[in-house]
């Protein structure tokens, strides 16, 4: 097998807390995605992703800015990973780290693995169910100073697919260059460790204490509560 050139991130309970994205990220987002919509509507970005939340929903086209964000909360109170509303947050989140509104917060154990792993020649990318828009800055503004330096590339659920699909890997290490053997995902679910073996990458399960995957059956996959403990 060959040796491991690429470690891919999820973000949400691997590197960071479910909580801060939920209630973090979300609830900044929640109250300023209609005034973003309004502020924006020349925006080709957003009226696309208008046009696609209208057309998911069964709205009229056209419809107003409160039918609209009412369908978005709906989405986000139920966790759907919809397109248009990742688009939305991922825009209005970049705009609060650029404000300094916002900041980013990572496990202590990850800075100094991605560092160490960076300088080992070992190179970084992300994988998450938000938008690539919303990965650099969260990378750029962690507490721990700006970590986007590390992360060569990131892909979403718009450039690679579904993350529970085996042909979403294929997609990450065909655009990445390297055969599955060379890839190394870091997940909190097993579901998307899963999709990722079968596309012939190396898997590791993060089972963090007090996240929702603590005591998630892990299967086949190997298991650690810290990235000190994986093994590349």
């Amino acid at each position: 097998m060959s040796a491991v050139s690429w470690i891919v991130l999820d973000i949400e309970g691997t590197t960071s807390s479910t909580e801060s994205v939920h209630t973090g990220l979300y609830a900044y987002a929640r109250p300023r995605l209609g005034p973003w919509i309004d502020a924006h509507r020349d925006d080709p970005g957003v009226r696309e992703a208008v046009r696609r939340v209208e057309r998911d929903a069964g709205l009229p086209e056209g419809a107003g800015t409160g039918d609209v964000v009412r369908v978005l909360h709906g989405w986000m109170d139920a966790d759907v990973k919809a397109t248009p509303l990742k688009t939305l947050q991922g825009q209005v989140w970049a705009a609060g780290f650029a404000a300094g509104e916002l900041t980013a917060h990572f496990f202590a154990d990850v800075p100094p693995a991605l560092r160490r792993w960076h300088a080992r020649g070992l190179r970084l990318a992300v994988f998450s169910s938000g938008a690539v828009s919303s990965q650099r800055p969260w990378f750029r503004h962690a507490r721990d100073g700006d970590l986007s330096a590390l992360v060569d590339d990131h892909f979403d659920t718009v450039n690679a697919g579904p993350k529970r699909e085996r042909a979403s890997y294929e997609r990450i290490a065909a655009a990445l260059g390297a055969p599955g053997g060379a890839m190394l995902f870091l997940s909190d679910v097993p579901a998307e460790l899963d999709a990722a073996a079968a596309a012939g990458w190396r898997t590791t399960g993060l089972r963090r204490p007090g996240e929702p995957s603590e005591h998630a059956d892990f299967g086949g996959h190997p298991v650690v509560e810290t990235f000190g403990e994986v093994e590349v």
